[in-house]
């Protein structure tokens, strides 16, 4: 069985006359290799486009030639031809060289016109041994389905945080998995010849994973409950539905034979479904890109610790390749009607690398939902601490009370507090107007006196408490004072304090990610990062360089 929506189907023979004997072209098919457990008694037969796919038509029968091997002379119209050769039933098809469905084969008039179309059968699907069948493409598909699967049992089990994001998250890697398994299984010769609709099954992962993986995105980093039409965007999956129906009616055998025919009307359903597809996931991917930029200017605007998005990014690289694969896959279609190529052996080829790609995604959606399950806190920032009542709190520390940090005496890291500094003056005359040079000078200060950047986890709204302004003043403070948001204003602090403490001889005792850690990162990764932006060198670079001196 081949794949029904990519390239053209030839159409079938008409009657020839003596005005047509001129543009008959000659096919002569020569079996250069059989596998070695073909019967000795097997007849043998080409079966294709030119009869309707009839797996013994006596016709078409290869004989053997005085060389030995089978040939067969095949005289047509057509330009070119899609074909398989059979022992005399769809049972005993030829297969792929593990013993799978194969792409239907295509001879062109410019091979018949240039010598032998030859032809290596590499097996047949009724004599395949169960473990040539599970190749190690197979073996890797349904290792992903385990991983999902144990990912299943041990979320709920294991992780506590994030339930609710968690439960989208459930619904994708079940969703993966169980498209991934019957990915395997409808490709199956004997599924396959049973049960030939159950290919169309995955497909329906086209207009859902989407959707389940943008909410899955906005719940996680923005705590986003469903909005009241959300559902509506499964409307796609529904016609989807709808338009594979009829099929799924058809009798297997009919549907069996519009989908090795590459049936008009079959393709057309598929190549247009297929299309509508990857524009849409093309869409959701772009808005949960956009969904975790966003979240990245919000948590740096008013947390100074990293937090681990890299894994959603290589999500969504790998999401990117998939859709990448899968533009190619209609480039190669696209360029099928213009160009002579084995158009179905290269889609079967891309549609195996698409999955193959995409069952890598459990791995790293599971990983860190396991090892890191509250890693995405966003820490809400209010308008004004100046408006708040008497004895309110923000993060569970008391307005009125100074601002604890984390400073060291004698390598040991104790908590002082930290006394509460003056507003920054306002110029004469213009109520209500920030001094921001004034502004500035104060919170510069502060720092370099106070070092409230040795918290790891210092807030905005920690560090205004400390200053006495509202987090609004100081955002727009380290904002158009210093040019910077407040991830990469602490930051900038932590990695002079960094060079300061590596001058000490004492120093050289202690590791890079020790030193770090001590001043107020809190992570090796967070760390490198800031360290190469301030100074567009790594940290071993940088003192490398300095030694040299």
């Amino acid at each position: 069985m081949g794949l029904p929506w990519a390239g053209q189907a030839a159409s079938p023979p008409r009657p020839v006359g003596n005005d047509t004997v001129q543009r008959l072209t000659a096919y002569h098919f020569v079996l250069t290799s059989l596998p070695a457990n073909t019967p000795g008694d097997a007849a043998l037969y080409l079966v294709g486009s030119f009869n309707n796919w009839q797996p013994a038509d006596a016709r078409y029968r290869f004989r053997r030639q005085a060389n030995g091997l089978f040939g067969l002379t095949l005289r047509t119209e057509q330009a070119r031809l899609e074909y398989k050769v059979s022992r005399g039933s769809w049972a005993a098809i030829e297969g792929s060289g593990h013993g799978q469905v194969r792409a239907n084969r295509l001879a062109t008039r410019q091979q018949a016109q240039a010598g032998d179309v030859e032809v290596r059968v590499q097996s047949w699907e009724d004599l395949t041994g169960t473990f040539q069948f599970y190749s190690l493409y197979d073996l890797l598909l349904l290792f992903s389905c385990f991983q999902g699967v144990l990912l299943l049992i041990a979320i709920p089990s294991l992780q506590h945080a994030n339930r609710a994001a968690n439960r989208w998250l459930l619904w994708l890697l079940g969703l993966g998995a169980g498209c991934t398994l019957l990915t395997v299984i409808s490709s199956d010769r004997t599924v396959a010849n049973a049960y030939p609709q159950l290919t169309l099954v995955p497909d329906f992962i086209w207009f859902v994973y989407g959707p389940l993986f943008y909410g899955y995105i906005r719940r996680l980093l923005f705590n986003e409950a469903p909005r009241p039409r959300q559902w509506l965007q499964l409307v796609p999956a529904a016609l989807q539905l709808l338009v594979y129906l009829p099929y799924f009616l058809l009798d297997s055998y009919e549907f069996q034979l519009r989908l090795v025919s590459h049936e008009a009307g079959l393709r057309a359903v598929l190549l247009t479904t297929g299309l509508v597809a990857l524009l849409t996931n093309v869409g959701y991917w772009l808005a949960s890109r956009r969904v975790i930029r966003d979240y990245t200017r919000q948590y740096e605007a008013s947390v100074s610790y990293a937090q681990n998005l890299r894994y959603l990014t290589t999500v969504l690289g790998i999401q990117a390749v998939c859709l990448l694969l899968w533009s190619f896959l209609f480039g190669i279609v696209l360029a099928s009607r213009w160009a002579t190529f084995d158009v179905y052996t290269l889609v079967a080829r891309n549609q195996a690398l698409i999955w193959l790609v995409f069952s890598t995604l459990p791995y790293f959606l599971g990983y860190v939902v396991l090892h890191q399950p509250e890693i995405f806190r966003l820490v809400p920032v209010p308008a004004d601490l100046g408006a708040l009542p008497a004895g309110a709190a923000v993060a569970g520390v008391p307005v009125s009370a100074p601002m604890p940090v984390m400073a060291e005496v004698a390598g040991v890291a104790i908590t002082e507090p930290l006394p509460a500094l003056p507003r920054p003056p306002r110029p004469p005359g213009a109520p209500g107007s920030l001094d921001l040079p004034a502004a500035q000078a104060t919170v510069a200060g502060y720092m370099r006196q106070h070092k409230p950047y040795l918290n790891p986890s210092l807030t905005i709204h920690e560090l205004a408490m400390g200053l006495q302004l509202p987090p609004h003043v100081l955002s727009k403070v380290i904002n158009e004072g210093f040019g910077q948001n407040f991830f990469d204003f602490v930051n900038s602090y932590r990695v002079d304090e960094f060079k300061q403490v590596m001058a000490a001889p004492q120093a050289r005792q202690y590791t890079l990610l020790a030193l770090a850690l001590e001043v107020g990162f809190n992570s090796k990764t967070a760390f490198n990062r800031a360290f190469k932006k301030q100074t567009d060198q790594t940290p071993r670079e940088y003192f490398s360089g300095i030694r040299e001196e």
